[in-house]
């Protein structure tokens, strides 16, 4: 017979193991430039490890600036963009357990507790046996900079980083989320 008391720390376990890490989406501006003189912007070199992905991110980031007010200019613009996108490998440790061992006893509740570590509900046993694997897990950064076309001074910057999902549609998705999150605040104030 299984115990609903012994099962569900399992199933809690491997939940929060299983759970993937969220973008992660960060800016930073120069806080003297004023961004109510900037209404143009244009390109400047847009670099990625998947040539793809180099059209989506100008979409994506067009259609923000454009929601603020900004204008797309072929070139010219007081504003230059500057894109650059990496993905890297990097190790994650994954640990699975294959029971919780002894010790347990029959409910939530502290009644057979020994505080002295002689048995009880909570006493003896441990965590049975763990197995811990390396994996490499590709890792995506996005990084947008705005610089101003005259001075080339940095104004803004936006990066995002996040695990890199095996299915196209999926990092196209968190993609838009990502450059969304980026210009949710645009222009800063200072």
């Amino acid at each position: 017979m299984i115990h609903f008391n012994k099962v569900f720390p399992i199933i809690t376990l491997l939940l929060v193991v299983s759970v993937a890490r969220a973008d992660k989406v960060t800016t930073d501006f120069d806080h003297k430039a004023n961004f109510a003189t900037y209404h143009t912007f244009s390109w400047g070199a847009v670099t990625t490890v998947n040539s793809l992905n180099e059209s989506r991110i100008k979409r994506d980031i067009a259609k923000q600036l454009q929601a603020k007010g900004w204008q797309l200019m072929p070139s010219g613009g007081a504003v230059t963009v500057v894109v650059t996108g990496n993905v890297k490998n990097e190790q994650e440790l994954e640990t699975m357990y294959d029971g919780l061992g002894g010790g347990w006893g029959g409910g939530w509740g502290f009644g057979g507790f020994d505080r002295f570590g002689g048995g009880g509900e909570f006493g003896g046993g441990g965590f049975g046996e763990a197995t811990t694997t390396t994996t490499e897990q590709p890792v995506g950064s996005l990084v947008v900079d705005l610089l101003d076309t005259s001075s080339k001074k940095l104004l803004f910057r936006g990066l995002s980083s996040g695990d890199v999902s095996s299915k196209s549609k999926n990092n196209t998705k968190n993609l838009v989320k990502d450059v969304e999150k980026m210009f949710k605040d645009f222009p800063p104030k200072a």
